[in-house]
């Protein structure tokens, strides 16, 4: 098959879940004998026209002059090249820029799209943005030929708002085998006496709630942010807003996968508030790193969880849970259940070869 990934900013990752995502099914992919391509920025910071047997695609991208309109330009520079290209799949990942593009979806190629969380619910945006993304979502649905959800209440959502089918597979995560403590040194911190959050520095993402909890919590035990705060307004007003809280560390974008799982595994808590995707990416990371995860209390994050979490709703849940002592015992089963979780149902073994069988049956099925 030949196959293009399109709705990234490249690979290897820089970014974010659907770059992870590529970045380890591009290469299965052509390990496998398929022709696939990666379309990335041409600002990427690897400049290769390969990686791991994948075939990659600089377009120009203007996001780093225009903001969010240059995500824009950059899809349709892509799917202008992608027309060129005569694709068996072109497998879209996200809609939130592309689907304003959607009469010219080359109309021989099978359009497969991974619909992502409910763009239109980010607190981010403008009003007048949100309703864009509303419209935005329903063109995905009517102009793809095949939709991927990556969470059942996504794959529920459509079902009752569109009256479609939606195929489920979710992301895919590994479990950290080799944790060193040592590396934590960098950061001045030891195992055990810090919580953690990483996230994307958005609204929806439940950071300002997480460490109005800290700054009340008795304990006061330090809290590292990992996030890109400086490259947003609301990153910065959070980074501004706690300045002088002492027990909250704002540490910047970290991407060495490696630091992150240590990082992870050896904080006391972590906190996850994403609440309006699907599978978020960082959660899958965060239960194969073995660590106590407390999460926003939304059907996104139970339909993974379950009862292997502790969920807040509001700053109030998150300092009683600070301030509570966990039975070490229940602790641990938790974390194992969600250990055994990544390795039975989220490895990403498994979810590539999900993704290649789904591939082969549309493929299969195309007149």
């Amino acid at each position: 098959m030949k196959i293009a990934i399109f709705g990234t900013r490249g690979i290897p990752n820089h970014h974010g879940g659907f770059e992870q995502f590529a970045e380890w099914f591009a290469p299965y992919l052509a390990d496998r004998g398929h022709e696939v391509y990666v379309y990335c920025s041409h600002n990427h910071p690897y400049q290769q026209k390969d990686f791991g047997g994948a075939r990659l695609v600089h377009c120009y991208d203007p996001e780093y002059k225009l903001g969010t309109a240059g995500q824009f330009i950059y899809d349709l520079n892509c799917l202008l090249d992608a027309r060129k290209r005569n694709f068996d799949i072109l497998l879209q990942l996200g809609y939130t820029s592309s689907s304003l593009w959607y009469p010219l979806l080359p109309k021989k190629t099978l359009i497969a799209t991974n619909m992502d969380g409910l763009e239109w619910k980010r607190s981010k945006y403008h009003p007048l943005v949100r309703r864009f993304l509303a419209k935005a979502e329903a063109w995905a649905v009517k102009s793809s030929d095949y939709l991927i959800s990556d969470n059942t209440a996504i794959e529920a959502y459509l079902k009752d708002t569109y009256g479609v089918r939606s195929t489920y597979i979710p992301y895919g995560a590994e479990i950290f085998e080799k944790p060193d403590a040592k590396v934590l040194g960098q950061y001045s911190v030891s195992a055990g006496t810090y919580d953690l959050v990483v996230a994307r520095m958005e609204p929806e993402n439940n950071i300002e709630t997480i460490l109005d909890g800290v700054a009340k919590s008795q304990n006061q035990r330090l809290c590292l942010v990992v996030g890109k705060h400086e490259a947003t307004p609301f990153g910065r007003y959070l980074a501004k807003k706690y300045e002088n809280q002492a027990n909250i560390r704002f540490l910047g974008g970290i991407y060495n996968q490696e630091l992150l799982d240590n990082l992870r595994h050896h904080a006391r808590l972590y906190f996850h508030g994403h609440s309006v995707g699907g599978t978020n990416p960082s959660l899958l990371e965060a239960m194969g790193s073995q660590v106590f995860i407390v999460a926003h209390d939304n059907a996104f994050n139970k339909a993974i969880l379950g009862p292997d979490a502790l969920y807040f709703r509001d700053a109030d849940q998150v300092c009683q849970i600070l301030d509570q002592d966990h039975e070490p015992l229940k602790v641990q089963e938790m974390i194992h259940a969600n250990t055994q979780k990544i390795r039975t149902l989220y490895s990403w073994d498994k979810i590539n070869a999900a993704y290649l069988t789904f591939l082969k049956s549309i493929y299969e099925q195309k007149p």
